[in-house]
C-alpha cells in the first residue's frame, strides 16, 4: 500500500533529508563535483531538448527523487501522483540517471559484479546514497536563489552560461558512482 503525500510533506522533504544526511557547505562544491556535474549535465540536457522542464520543475523533481531515495532505504512506497507531470518528470529521470542502480542498469551491472553495494541492506544504500542526497539538496538550494534572482527559469540559464560550453549538444544521460570519502 503506497502512503499518500500531502503538500506539506512533498514541501518538507528536502528540511528532512538535510537533516538526516547533511548538506554540502557553501565553497565545498569542488569536492563533490563527481557527483554534480553529471548530474548538472543531465539536466541541462534534458533541459535544453524540452524547454518546459524548467526551474520550477526542477524543484518538483528534486522532491520527488528525495522520496525515491526515500522508499528504497524505508521500504515505503509513496503515492506522488498528484505532484508528477510529464515536465518534471523527465528531470527526475535525468537525475536518477546520474547515479541511481535501480534506474540505471549500468550503474546496477557495476555494483553487482564488483559487489560493491549490497542494492538489499538498507545500511549500505543509506551510505551509498550519502552523497548524491547531499548534491540533490546544493542542486535545490541553488535552484532557489538563482529563480530569485533570475526567474522561472533561472537556474538553467545560470547553468548553461557557467558550464554550457563543457556539456555536449547530445541526448546520452552521464553516470558516476562515488564510494566512500
Amino acid at each position: 500500500m503506497k502512503v499518500n503525500v500531502n503538500n506539506y510533506q512533498f514541501d518538507k522533504i528536502c528540511t528532512q533529508m538535510k537533516n538526516d544526511f547533511g548538506k554540502i557547505k557553501k565553497g565545498e562544491e569542488e569536492d563533490h563535483g563527481m557527483m554534480l556535474f553529471p548530474m548538472e549535465g543531465n539536466l541541462l540536457k534534458t533541459h535544453r531538448s524540452n524547454p518546459s522542464s524548467n526551474s520550477r520543475r526542477l524543484s518538483e523533481a528534486i522532491s520527488l527523487v528525495l522520496f525515491q531515495i526515500k522508499s528504497y532505504l524505508t521500504g515505503e512506497e509513496y503515492n506522488l501522483d498528484s505532484f508528477q507531470s510529464t515536465d518534471n518528470e523527465r528531470l527526475v529521470h535525468a537525475l536518477l540517471m546520474a547515479f541511481d542502480p535501480f534506474t540505471n542498469e549500468e550503474i546496477k551491472s557495476v555494483l553487482g559484479q564488483k559487489k560493491i553495494v549490497d542494492l538489499t541492506d538498507r545500511n549500505q544504500l543509506k551510505a551509498f546514497y550519502q552523497e548524491p542526497i547531499i548534491c540533490i539538496l546544493r542542486i535545490k538550494d541553488s535552484v532557489d536563489m538563482w529563480e530569485k534572482r533570475m526567474g522561472l527559469d533561472g537556474y538553467f540559464t545560470f547553468i548553461e552560461e557557467y558550464m554550457g560550453s563543457s556539456i555536449p549538444q547530445e541526448e546520452e544521460l552521464k553516470y558516476t558512482i562515488c564510494l566512500g570519502k
